[in-house]
């Protein structure tokens, strides 16, 4: 009898200890910190543009202000919510030579774009800009053609199969922009390394939709724009890297 108490004691305190496993794994993996900077990334020269609570950096692309509708915070995401259209928002700042990067997901055959180094003198965005592609490729109709999936520098270079997760899940992009060459990588692999001014690009840009908009690519300073392409999509761990 005693011996059988104490396999029913032994048999509690494992089931005790393992009902504590669970939560406490939740509470680490909860306990991760979103839009912040650790003291390394700080002395590199790292800023948020996006600390979880404000869009103080931010605001409608050719506005004063952020757009009444769409754009919001929630829970510690930087929102663009369905239905609710109000346009590409941009860095208040500009910036030349940079690493940006940032977490992203999107909803279900989503479809959105960071633009960077774009100017406000023309009714779009991508009128200016170089655009790194955020999509759904499995569920969107840009992800069959390889210049136009997640990853890609839109209708110029294209991105490899698999790199993206699927829709709901955040991916990393990562953009470096120094002097004319550009690199896009997306979770932690290379996509495009491309220099604006070499043949391959010129090549690629006449078999693009670009060649009608001739202030295309041709600005070294620019906004970093984010696009409301009409969908759902989040942005998290928005920061940026001024490069002398």
């Amino acid at each position: 009898m005693i011996r059988a108490c104490k396999v029913i004691f032994l048999i509690a305190c494992f089931a005790s200890s393992s009902c504590a496993v669970g939560p406490n794994a939740e509470r680490a993996e909860g306990a991760v910190k979103h839009n912040v900077l650790s003291d390394a990334e700080r002395e590199s020269g790292w800023r948020l543009l996006f600390d979880g609570e404000s869009l103080e950096h931010f605001r409608g692309y050719r506005k004063a202000e952020m757009p009444e509708i769409g754009w919001r915070v929630k829970d510690g995401t930087l929102w663009r919510p369905p239905g609710q259209g109000g346009g590409d928002i941009v860095t208040r700042e500009q910036f030349r030579d940079f690493e940006f990067v940032c977490d992203w997901k999107v909803s279900p055959r989503g479809n959105s774009g960071i633009i960077y180094r774009c100017t406000e003198d023309h009714a779009y965005s991508w009128e200016t800009g170089l655009e790194m592609q955020i999509l759904d490729d499995a569920g969107h109709g840009d992800g069959l053609n390889p210049k136009t999936r997640a990853g890609s520098l839109y209708d110029l270079f294209p991105a490899p199969e698999g790199v993206v997760r699927p829709a709901g899940e955040w991916n990393t992009a990562r953009i470096v922009a120094r002097g004319t060459r550009v690199q896009h990588w997306l979770n932690g692999e290379k996509i495009v390394d491309v220099d604006i001014l070499s043949p391959e690009f010129k090549a690629a840009w006449k078999d693009s939709k670009w060649p009608n908009m001739p202030n295309f690519a041709t600005r070294l300073r620019g906004h970093i724009a984010l696009q409301d392409h009409g969908d759902e999509v989040w942005f998290r761990n928005i920061k940026i890297r001024e490069i002398q």
